[in-house]
């Protein structure tokens, strides 16, 4: 179950950790594990892409996908 859906760019991406940092649209910045990188189903990411995450209840953030993504 997801909490809250929200949208961001890519401020850092780590593809050996697969972990990053999102830039809010707030100026916010969120860091993302590795397990919400996998669940998007996505190879890579790069610096300034545009991505929408799902976080859980508690405000973590569990997937990292495309904003064309469902």
């Amino acid at each position: 179950m997801y909490g809250a859906s929200m949208q961001g760019t890519v401020a850092s991406f780590d593809a050996a950790t697969r972990s990053g940092v999102l830039l809010l649209d707030d100026g916010t910045e969120m860091r993302f594990p590795a397990r919400a990188f996998d669940a998007s189903g996505l190879r890579l990411l790069r610096l300034g892409q545009r991505v929408r995450i799902d976080t859980d209840p508690d405000g973590e953030v569990v997937r990292v996908t495309l904003p064309t993504m469902i």
